[in-house]
């Protein structure tokens, strides 16, 4: 078991978030474009608009209450559901927000580790009880490549890392996976490197050894999971390794 029977949610990499507590539905609405820059501008948006997210979280949650901020707009059929929110970010911004407002706090370091710990520690030091939640829930994120062998589950790594050098050259530019080898050597690929900083690749057995120590090492209440591998069956087979090898 993990630490303090801390559940699981298991996220497929670019799909549909599955977790571990029947009936719960995680949605997103983030102060984060998303995409890239020049996404962000065809959609209308603007970097400013996440100057007012703190606004947006409270009048989001008025609606979710039947107390709309805002006289004589009420949202349907959210009204009175009072759907209870999550904060998820990868920055101190994201923390002192969710400790503000006494909400859970999710911090994204499958692939944005560097502020996790601190990010943490702010939310908890800084945490003020709310009516959604009485003391500090903490959320953080892990990558995980589980195989049925090592050697598999490495190459799988290194075909996920060649994809990701897309993330270094101009949209549509193609390249061999020679060329991405080279890249990859590169100091401008480092933060790539860094992306996986809290992963574990390997079998189940090692994989939950990792997590576990994740688990430990963060306090964490819950973990994210993104299963990594480049395609969807080796994702799907990844999850399968992971529950099997915590309930074996």
């Amino acid at each position: 078991m993990l630490p303090n029977h801390a559940p699981l949610v298991i996220a497929e990499q670019f799909g549909t978030l599955e977790t571990l507590h029947p009936g719960r539905i995680d949605l997103g609405l983030g102060r984060a474009p998303g995409t890239d820059q020049n996404t962000m501008r065809a959609l209308r948006r603007s970097g400013a608009k996440a100057d007012t997210f703190p606004e947006d979280v409270m009048e989001l949650q008025a609606y979710l209450q039947g107390q709309s901020r805002i006289p004589g707009v009420n949202a349907y059929p959210g009204k009175g559901t009072d759907v209870p929110l999550y904060i998820l970010g990868s920055s101190l911004f994201g923390a002192g927000l969710a400790a503000t407002l006494g909400l859970p706090y999710a911090f994204a370091s499958h692939f944005s580790p560097g502020a996790l710990h601190e990010a943490i520690a702010l939310y908890r030091r800084e945490f003020q009880p709310s009516e959604q939640l009485e003391a500090p829930h903490v959320i953080a994120g892990f990558n995980v490549i589980a195989a049925d062998d090592q050697a598999d589950a490495e190459r799988q790594q290194h075909e996920m890392m060649r994809s990701r050098v897309a993330l270094l050259l101009q949209p549509g530019t193609e390249y061999t996976d020679e060329q991405a080898d080279e890249l990859l050597a590169a100091p401008q690929a480092s933060h790539l490197h860094q992306m996986a900083t809290y992963s574990a690749v390997g079998t189940p057995g090692v994989v939950r050894d990792k997590v576990t120590e994740f688990a430990e090492q963060t306090g964490a209440d819950e973990l994210i999971i993104a299963h990594q591998g480049p395609r969807v069956e080796q994702r799907l087979r990844s999850a399968e390794l992971l529950a099997e090898a915590y309930l074996s």
